[in-house]
């Protein structure tokens, strides 16, 4: 009788453990729902990676959990990047995609940023940022010579002081000599989309990429005109368009295009964790995003939606802002007597 019930409460003692056991085991994320927090709104380029990413990311994570994004505008991002620094929760369950030109605005002692970019945890980005001028045909600007020599100042619009949208035509402008309006503090592409569509403003400084599928029919029309691209090296699918670089006549516009457009394309489209972020969930969401960008699936996706992928290790991210860091003070003077005048 005695050795039945001692056998019987060992089972229980038993169950019990593995029971425990099996718990302590399941995957942090399980259950869980991972939220990626998008600094601009529905339906610009950084949604539109971001959800294409949202849609494969949680299977390459143990747990398989939900993932979500939600759009925090305001600011050009500032608003989404000041909360994954200060607010969001270092548990690996938030994850930050806003505008990383704003860095500069750190670097440049820019009032209304409450973060600091080298404690942001990079987990990687899909693709690096490559910028055109596009204008509207209806407002005469088809081509860089007609916007040299405009006798009025066309109106281009951006979204804040500092993102990339805004450096990019202040920078060109001033590189070149440019008559140009800047009218900022449009929410996202989508919106200066409507606003070119309108008649409002004659053209804008996106990323080539989140145009070239949303633009797609202005584009093949001739409604909508690239006629510069901001890049390093040309776009495969903008053979005839010049780049700004072989505009650049003195020394100093080519360091304003190398320093303030080139080098910023490597970080503008990363995707962060807030500071403290445990190692644990640091390694599984720097895995899983790194796997999803290799995805067959997501890859199809993204070229079915004309997404180019050239994805940015953590490390490269990382030693990159840190760059930005170093810049002289002359330099860090003319930048920001040039962004932010």
């Amino acid at each position: 009788m005695y050795r039945k019930l001692f056998f019987l409460s060992c089972l229980i003692a038993v169950s019990v453990f593995f029971t425990a056991a099996v718990s302590a085991a399941a995957p942090y994320y399980e259950g869980k729902t991972i939220r990626i927090i998008v600094g601009y709104s529905a339906g610009g380029g950084y949604d539109m990676y971001a959800r294409a990413i949202a849609r494969h990311f949680g299977k390459h994570i143990p747990g398989k959990p939900d993932v979500i994004v939600e759009n925090m505008t305001g600011a050009g991002s500032l608003i989404a990047a000041n909360y994954m620094f200060k607010a969001a929760k270092p548990d690996g369950l938030s994850i930050g995609h806003f505008n990383g030109s704003l860095f500069f605005n750190q670097v440049l002692g820019q009032p209304g940023v409450e973060f600091d970019a080298q404690k942001f945890v990079f987990i990687g980005a899909a693709v690096k940022e490559g910028m055109v001028f596009i204008f509207t045909k209806r407002s005469g600007i088809t081509s860089m010579e007609k916007l040299m020599a405009s006798k009025v100042p066309v109106k281009m619009a951006g979204l804040a002081p500092g993102v990339n949208t805004d450096n990019n035509i202040r920078l060109i402008k001033s590189a070149f000599g440019l008559p140009i309006q800047v009218i900022t503090g449009y929410k996202g592409s989508a919106d200066i989309r409507l606003a070119m569509e309108q008649g409002e403003i004659a053209g804008s400084s996106p990323t080539w990429i989140s145009i070239r599928s949303s633009w797609g029919k202005a584009l093949q029309s001739g409604d909508a005109v690239v006629i510069l691209q901001t890049v390093s090296e040309p776009f495969s699918d903008l053979p005839k368009v010049p780049l700004a670089i072989n505009y650049a006549k003195t020394a100093e516009a080519r360091q304003l295009i190398e320093v303030g457009i080139h080098s910023a394309s490597i970080f503008s489209r990363a995707f962060v964790l807030p500071p403290g972020t445990p190692r644990e969930q640091v390694q599984i969401l720097t895995k899983a995003l790194t796997e999803t960008l290799k995805d067959k699936a997501f890859l199809a996706e993204a070229q079915k939606a004309n997404l180019d992928i050239e994805p940015v290790t953590a490390a490269e991210l990382e030693k990159s802002v840190s760059s930005i860091f170093k810049l002289d003070q002359a330099t860090l003077a003319k930048l920001k007597d040039i962004l932010f005048k």
